[in-house]
């Protein structure tokens, strides 16, 4: 295929490669009209995980006031010149800061006052000897065995935090240290993007739900939907599994109207394969322009994969491969990303440059590959694996099996990529582990 743009109507049986599909994706999704729904004020203690609909600016210099960084003896800082162990200077000791409290003191020359960790030095103090560095000399005396530099040991005000400045970016996925800086600066309550609505759509007549207690001859439980909902949230989505819908065409396409008109992206799993049954593709173009944008991927796992928009908002549709293996790492190379980008969040520019060149917007951990594996060329493939530590070495073990057996993926820690033009893998070959 063609890179066409997003309103072109694609022949959804050529399939494109990774790249293009995902350059097919991003254009969609700036098409889209996407979410409308406003930002939210979301706590403090429930904004891991949450994206930024609004920079965070300091109010405020963290810290606001001069810290001690060790525990010691706060000092002007000419006063310890010329020190040494055989030629110490002798400080007299004034006073002691309490931790918590402002230093309601202040040194004159030749004087000192200690000073915890974290403690606020007392004017004009500018420097703190470490306690290491001392030997008490008597009641209210101190030698210093060691000079120190205008600055050393200590945190200036707004060293940390310079009030006025941007500290988090709007699009920023909230970690653990990015709530810790909100609570230095005194931010409760941050404005979030909503996260987005995810109808997960599982469909096939041999498809029952998990809870089914015995199986009939020829069924099998919906092991798919458990775990793609479990990667929606994992990546800030809402997820909804819906009931399975069997292999029908109307009730599919009923099923698929409903999802668009109330959900921000929809993710049918299964009924994807190029062939009678296909039901999936022909449902997204019955909703309105421009329907489906692609359908096959030169890719193993995962050739039998749709996307397109749906509906009057132009809602992104996946149409995933039905065997679990194949729609999660399907999963990892498109719908992660898309759904990321349906909530807001803008990646690094190291992440966008990466984007552009259709390559996956992972981050990844260097190993040696532990055997040899062969593959089709054509088609990029990505190998299950198993990372092993030996020898002081990171190691990836390649975890063989077919793609509808999920104890595949619950046996690997990651994923490796075989390039298309490439008809295998060497032993001992340095590679790539996008973790799982």
């Amino acid at each position: 295929m063609s890179s066409a743009g997003p309103d072109a109507r694609a022949d959804y049986r050529d399939v494109v490669s990774p790249a293009e599909a995902g350059r097919l994706v991003r254009a969609a999704l700036a098409r889209s009209a996407g979410p409308a729904r406003p930002s939210e004020a979301v706590p403090l203690a429930s904004a891991a995980g949450r994206v930024l609909a609004a920079a965070v600016v300091a109010a405020e210099d963290v810290p606001g006031f001069k810290r001690s960084t060790v525990d010691g003896y706060a000092v002007r800082a000419p006063d310890t010149f010329g020190a040494g162990e055989g030629a110490p200077v002798l400080l007299t000791v004034v006073g002691r800061v309490a931790m918590g409290r402002a230093a309601d003191l202040r040194l004159g020359p030749g004087q000192t006052a200690a000073v915890p960790t974290g403690g606020m030095l007392p004017e004009p103090a500018d420097a703190v000897v470490m306690v290491e560095h001392t030997v008490p000399a008597g009641e209210d005396l101190v030698e210093v065995l060691r000079p120190v530099a205008p600055g050393e040991n200590v945190v200036r005000p707004g060293e940390d935090v310079a009030r006025g400045t941007e500290v988090l970016p709007a699009g920023r996925r909230l970690g653990p240290a990015d709530l810790g800086v909100l609570a230095a600066l005194g931010v409760t309550e941050v404005a979030c993007h909503p996260r987005p609505k995810v109808a997960v759509i599982p469909t096939g007549d041999e498809i029952v739900p998990a809870g089914t207690s015995r199986l009939a001859p020829g069924q099998v439980r919906d092991i798919t939907s458990a775990a793609v909902a479990a990667h929606v949230t994992g990546d800030g989505g809402e997820p909804t599994v819906f009931d399975v819908v069997p292999d029908n065409p109307e009730l599919l396409e009923r099923t698929l109207e409903a999802a668009v008109d109330r959900f921000d992206l929809v993710l049918a799993l299964g009924g994807s394969s190029v062939g009678a049954r296909d039901n999936t593709a022909a449902a997204i173009d019955k909703l309105g322009p421009p329907g489906v944008l692609f359908h096959g991927l030169a890719l193993k796992p995962g050739k039998p994969t749709i996307f397109g928009l749906a509906g009057g908002r132009g809602v992104p549709v996946f149409g995933l491969p039905g065997h679990p293996v194949s729609a999660l790492v399907v999963y990892r190379l498109l719908v992660r990303p898309a759904l990321r980008r349906l909530g807001g969040e803008l990646a690094p520019g190291w992440r966008t440059a990466a984007e552009e060149q259709g390559t996956a917007l992972e981050a990844f951990l260097p190993a040696r590959l532990t055997t040899a594996v062969s593959s089709d060329q054509g088609r990029d493939e990505y190998l299950c694996v198993r990372l092993v530590w030996s020898d002081g070495r990171l190691w990836a073990e390649p975890v063989h099996g077919k793609s509808g057996l999920i104890t595949m993926l619950a046996r690997a820690d990651g994923l490796v990529r075989i390039p298309a033009g490439r008809r295998g893998l060497d032993a001992g070959e340095n590679v790539e582990v996008v973790l799982l």
